[in-house]
C-alpha cells in the first residue's frame, strides 16, 4: 500500500533547526512544570488512603467533599467514576493514611498505662495496678495494636466475666489481692481517649491472643472505615454497607515506588543506548536516546499541565513509551544505514530524508493502528486506565514525532560534527599519498 508518491522525498532536514527549537523549548517547559505546578502523585506515590463507593441515590461530589471534610479529613480528592450500571459512584482520596503518627502513639502508650523501668506509669489516676501493661507493640498497617498486662485479665464466657485461667487461680502471683480486670475495662482505656483512632466495633475485641503471657491485641477502624461510618452518619441510608474497595499505602513507601520508578526507566533508556551503540554504531546511539529522553520529558509534562495522577500504572504507560519509541527509532535507523551503502555519493541529510520518505507509509500505519486501539479505553474506560490511555496516547504521538524530527536531525548532527571531519581528514591524507611526485631542477633527488 503506496501513501506517498514513490522516488519523491520529503526535504524532512530543511525545517529540522525549527523542529529541535520546538522540542528544546517544550522538554524545558515540562522540567520547569514538575517542579511548579509539579506532578499529581496518585496514592501508590505519594501515599494515602482510597475508597471508591457506589452511593444508593443521587449525591454530588461536591456533597461529599464536604461529608469527608467535616469528618476531619483535610482535602479530600472526590472523583465521579463512570459505571455501566449508573450508580453514583466516586473515588475518594485522602492524604492520611491507618498508621500511627509519633503523637497518637505516645498518646496511645499513656492511655495504656505503659510502665517504665521504675515501674511508674505516665497518669497514675487513670491507670489502676490492674491496667498496668509491661509491652505494647504498633503494627505497621495502623490497625492493630499488641499489649501485655501485668495481671490476668477477664473475658466473657456465656455473658459473665470470668478469669482465662482456672477460676481458683490468681490474677497477680505476686499480688494476689489484686482484681483481674475485665475485657470490657480495658477496652475503655482507648474509647475517645486519642484524636483519630477509634477501636471497631465488635463483642470480640480486644481479642486475647495468649492468655498465658496475658497479651491482648486492640484492632482499630482504619481511615477507610471512619470515613464510611462519618458518611453514614451524614447521608444516612444512601451510603452502602460496604465500599466497593479500599486501597491504602504509607509515604515512606510511596517515596521507594517513587524512587524505584525513576531507576526503572533510567536503566531502561542505559541498556537500549547500549543496544543501539551495538547494534549500529556511536553515531546513532546519541540521536535515540536524545528521542527517548524528548518522549518521557514531554509526555510527563502534558500529565503535569492536564493534572493527570502519576501513578503505577502511568509508569507502565511511560516504559511501554520508551520501548515504543526506540522501535521506530530503530526502522528509521535500519533504514539509513542500509541507504549509506547503496547511496555512497548522496550526502547523509538526503540519505535521511531518502529513508525517513520511504518508511512514513509504515510509521503512519503502524501509529494510526496503535492510537485507534488506545482512544477507546481514554473515553470509555475507567480509573487508572483512563490515565494509562492518556499516557500511551501521548507516548505514541511524540515518539513517532520524534523518530523523525529528533533522532534523525541529532544523528546527521553528530555525522556533521564528529564523524564527518575523521571522514575528511583521512580522504585529504588518501590525496596527498596519491598525489605524484614533484620533478624538476628543484626537485629533491632520489635516493
Amino acid at each position: 500500500m503506496q501513501w506517498f508518491t514513490p522516488g519523491k522525498d520529503i526535504d524532512f532536514m530543511r525545517y529540522r533547526p525549527y523542529f529541535l527549537g520546538v522540542s528544546a523549548i517544550l522538554v524545558v517547559a515540562s522540567i520547569i512544570g514538575f517542579f511548579n505546578p509539579g506532578p499529581h502523585y496518585g496514592t501508590d506515590f505519594s501515599g494515602g488512603t482510597e475508597l471508591e463507593v457506589a452511593f444508593g441515590k443521587g449525591v454530588s461530589a461536591g456533597q461529599v467533599r464536604k461529608t469527608v471534610q467535616k469528618i476531619g479529613f483535610a482535602s479530600p480528592d472526590v472523583v465521579a467514576v463512570d459505571s455501566e450500571d449508573g450508580k453514583n459512584q466516586f473515588l475518594i482520596r485522602v492524604k492520611e493514611v491507618s498508621a500511627f503518627t509519633d503523637a497518637q502513639k505516645k498518646d496511645l502508650t499513656d492511655a495504656l498505662c505503659l510502665e517504665s523501668e521504675e515501674g511508674k506509669v505516665t497518669n497514675e489516676a487513670a491507670c489502676p495496678r490492674e491496667l498496668h501493661t509491661t509491652e505494647i507493640k504498633f503494627s505497621p498497617g495502623g490497625d492493630k495494636v499488641s499489649v501485655r498486662y501485668v495481671t490476668e485479665l477477664k473475658v466473657s464466657q456465656d455473658g459473665d466475666e470470668a478469669p482465662i485461667r482456672k477460676p481458683n487461680d490468681v490474677c497477680g502471683p505476686a499480688e494476689p489481692s489484686v482484681a483481674c480486670p475485665p475485657r470490657a475495662d480495658i477496652a475503655k482505656q482507648l474509647t475517645g481517649k486519642v484524636e483519630g483512632v477509634a477501636l471497631r466495633v465488635g463483642q470480640n475485641n480486644p481479642v486475647v491472643q495468649n492468655p498465658r503471657d496475658n497479651k491482648v491485641e486492640f484492632y482499630f477502624k482504619s481511615k477507610g472505615d471512619q470515613i464510611m461510618d462519618g458518611l453514614r452518619a451524614e447521608l444516612g441510608e444512601a451510603v452502602p454497607d460496604a465500599p466497593l474497595r479500599v486501597e491504602w499505602i504509607g509515604p515512606k513507601a510511596g517515596k521507594q515506588l517513587r524512587d524505584a520508578a525513576i531507576m526503572s526507566i533510567s536503566i531502561a533508556v542505559i541498556f537500549i543506548m547500549v543496544f543501539i551503540a551495538f547494534r549500529f554504531d556511536m553515531r546513532f546511539a546519541p540521536g535515540s536516546i536524545a528521542a527517548l529522553i524528548h518522549d518521557v520529558f514531554i509526555a510527563m509534562g502534558i500529565m503535569v499541565v492536564a493534572q493527570r495522577e502519576v501513578t503505577l500504572s502511568t509508569v507502565a504507560a511511560l516504559l511501554t513509551i520508551v520501548g515504543y519509541s526506540i522501535n521506530d527509532t530503530v526502522v528509521v535507523y535500519d533504514r539509513i544505514r542500509e541507504n549509506l551503502g547503496k547511496y555512497r555519493k548522496m550526502s547523509f541529510p538526503k540519505i535521511i530524508n531518502r529513508s525517513v520518505t520511504e518508511m512514513l507509509g509504515r510509521t503512519v500505519r503502524t501509529s494510526g493502528l496503535t492510537a485507534a486501539a488506545v482512544a477507546p479505553f481514554l473515553f470509555w474506560g475507567t480509573g487508572v486506565i483512563k490515565d494509562f490511555a492518556f499516557t500511551l496516547l501521548i507516548g505514541v504521538v511524540v515518539g513517532t514525532y520524534s523518530s523523525i524530527y529528533v533522532a534523525a536531525p541529532v544523528t546527521e548532527l553528530i555525522d556533521r560534527r564528529i564523524f564527518g571531519k575523521s571522514v575528511k581528514k583521512k580522504r585529504r591524507v588518501r590525496r596527498k599519498k596519491k598525489q605524484p611526485a614533484p620533478s624538476g631542477p628543484g626537485a629533491p633527488a632520489s635516493a
